[in-house]
């Protein structure tokens, strides 16, 4: 008897400290390990070979990234031709759709034409599952499908839309949101949809990267990190208050970064921020003299002339939306030009104010991503920018490893995947190709899935999820 209880006792202790932290293992929401998957999850290194399918459920088309979270999968979709939004919960083994909530909105937000309405990711505590659509708002389920509260935001002035995604720290969601006008950063309390703070933005242009959390132990500690038009910046998780930031990025934001415990990594890229190629604008007392032709002290698209860099940007530089462009408008976004650099940098955290002479550790302008977010993987960052193109840096030095070509062409916005030994890159047309991870990598293999893909795929519980335009795939080592 007393050997028993003895082994009882063992047992529990080594459940107890063996065991998952509950609310640690299941916390999901985008890049929140940095598109790294844990050790000991066993990823196919070719989808032809040595891929098994375990099963594939058709789904309306959307960008969002699967959120697993137990024996859950959460998803949006948009149903262009019904006009509808909804949120899709499926079993994580079978694939099997166990409910769909549809948003009853009054319009759909204008978005990019290679974008959705249903961009974001779904962030989910365990417990609750928080989905946001620009066209709405917030929206808070359990995992029943049980709607337990909501919280309208948006449409936002914003032609390509929103597609930041919501994530979670302490008992916060937190949202950014920056758009043409009244950008902020948003903190809502999980369990009841009110604001806890609210940081204006105002000094932000559009971008549409989504927040990553960095922390020193914890606790008050804790700062979220945005990468937005120009600037890097850190928030206090608790206040909400700005607390340093770095100057130098893309006038547009579309990566996310990668936080590591002693670094912060960021690649991003957009046209017009490179040195021989950079947009400028006049100064605006030479525009008046030269453009203005009804004399009203303003520029109209009409009075713009052929070929003016100002022509396909005029909706997101007229603030107030007057269809003209004045004084303070003109200026703002020249600035903006002006002061745009497309890079990829490291950064150290920590510091107070502007850091961008103190923290920066290095800065590299080759090979550059333009929506992809990069992953860090063994002491490597990998990036991919469009047209299949890859590059390799040592994390510590910002030194050039190795460029070479994914088998995918075209386009690329899925964000980088990493794990068991390989980096996983998915182009729009459907090609995904696998790395043999290295400071000399090599490519394993690339299959076609004939498929439009723009959603990140996401690895857990030794399967290997893919979301296309018109199904989701999972997918186990055989």
């Amino acid at each position: 008897m007393l050997n028993s209880r003895r082994f009882l006792v063992t047992c529990l202790l080594l459940f107890v400290f063996l065991a998952p932290i509950r609310g640690e293992e299941e916390t999901e929401f985008f890049r929140k390990a940095g598109g790294v998957v844990p050790d000991g999850q066993h990823l196919p290194g070719d989808f032809t070979k040595d891929a098994m399918l375990l099963w594939r459920t058709p789904l309306k088309p959307g960008h969002s990234s699967p959120c697993v979270v137990g024996d859950h999968i959460f998803l949006t979709t948009f149903d262009a031709g019904k006009k509808e939004l909804a949120t899709i919960a499926l079993e994580r083994t079978s694939g099997e759709v166990l409910w769909t909530r549809i948003v009853e909105t009054e319009t759909i937000e204008a978005f990019h034409r290679a974008g959705s309405p249903a961009a974001s990711t779904p962030a989910s505590n365990g417990k609750q599952v928080f989905v946001f659509f620009g066209s709405y708002g917030l929206l808070c389920y359990d995992f029943s499908g049980k709607l337990l509260w909501e919280k309208k935001l948006g449409p936002f002035q914003d032609e390509f839309g929103a597609s930041s995604s919501p994530v979670l720290v302490n008992d916060l969601i937190v949202l950014n949101e920056d758009h043409d006008v009244n950008s902020y950063l948003i903190a809502i309390d999980q369990k009841t949809g009110k604001t806890v703070w609210r940081e204006p933005r105002d000094e932000q242009a559009r971008s549409y990267s989504t927040p990553v959390i960095w922390s020193r132990g914890g606790g008050n500690n804790t700062e979220i990190i945005v990468a937005g038009s120009l600037q890097l910046a850190a928030y206090d998780a608790t206040s909400g208050k700005k607390v340093w930031w770095v100057n130098g990025l893309s006038r547009i934001v579309d990566s996310t970064p990668v936080v590591t415990k002693d670094a912060i990594y960021l690649a991003t890229w957009t046209p017009g921020g490179d040195v021989s190629q950079r947009i400028k604008m006049e100064p605006f007392d030479e525009a008046i003299a030269d453009m203005d032709k009804n004399k009203d002290n303003k520029i109209s698209k009409n009075e713009l002339p052929a070929g003016s860099p100002v022509i396909p940007r005029f909706f997101r530089m007229d603030l107030d939306q007057d269809q003209s462009l004045n004084q303070k408008e003109w200026e703002r976004h020249a600035g903006v030009f002006a002061k745009a650099q497309n890079v990829a940098m490291s950064v150290r955290p920590g510091g107070r104010g502007d850091v961008t002479n103190t923290h920066v550790r290095w800065i590299v302008r080759r090979g550059l991503p333009t929506v992809p977010s990069s992953t860090v993987y063994d002491g490597v960052l990998y990036m991919v920018k469009d047209s299949g193109i890859i590059t390799s840096l040592d994390i510590d030095t910002g030194e050039i490893l190795q460029q070479g070509r994914a088998e995918g062409s075209g386009n690329y916005y899925a964000s980088l995947v990493a794990g068991d030994g390989k980096v996983y890159l998915t182009s729009e047309r459907g090609v995904i190709t696998v790395l043999r991870a290295s400071r000399s990598w090599t490519v394993l293999s690339s299959h076609d899935f004939e498929e439009r893909i723009v959603a990140t795929p996401v690895a857990k519980q030794q399967t290997f999820f893919v979301r296309t335009e018109e199904a989701l795939y999972a997918f186990r080592k055989r």
